[in-house]
C-alpha cells in the first residue's frame, strides 16, 4: 500500500511500433520497475534513519511529544498526550511548535523561499 503505482510492474503485453535498441540488450519493465522500487525504499529507508536521528537528539520533553502524538499504531489527540507527561495545553502547544522547527533544521532539508 505504501508503493505508488507508477512503481508496480506491468502484468499484461504491450505492442510498440518503435524497434528496439541498437544495443539489442534484454530490457524488461518489470525488471526496471523492481530497480525503481529498490532504489526508492533505499531513499527511503535513508530518510527515514534521518529523521529517526534528528528525533532522539531532542531534548527529553520534545522527544516525548513527537514518539507519543505521532508513532503511535492508534490516533491519540493532543490533550491526551499533554495530560499523559502532565504539561499545561499553552506548554504543550509552545513546546510543539519549537519542536518542530528544531526538526525541521535539524536533517538540513529546509527549504527557504523568497518573498514574492
Amino acid at each position: 500500500m505504501q508503493v505508488p503505482d507508477n512503481m508496480l510492474p506491468k502484468i499484461t503485453a504491450g505492442f510498440s511500433i518503435v524497434p528496439p535498441a541498437a544495443t539489442n540488450a534484454f530490457h524488461s519493465s518489470t525488471e526496471s520497475t523492481a530497480i525503481k522500487r529498490i532504489e526508492w525504499e533505499q531513499k527511503r529507508n535513508a530518510y527515514l534513519e534521518r529523521e529517526q536521528k534528528a528525533v532522539n537528539r531532542l531534548p527529553y520533553n520534545e522527544r516525548q511529544i513527537i514518539i507519543k502524538r505521532y508513532t503511535q499504531q492508534e490516533p491519540v489527540f493532543d490533550y491526551q498526550v499533554y495530560n499523559e507527561i502532565g504539561m499545561s495545553e499553552r506548554s504543550y502547544t509552545r513546546l510543539k511548535g519549537k519542536t518542530f522547527l528544531d526538526l525541521a533544521y535539524a536533517p538540513n532539508e529546509v527549504v527557504y523561499k523568497a518573498p514574492v
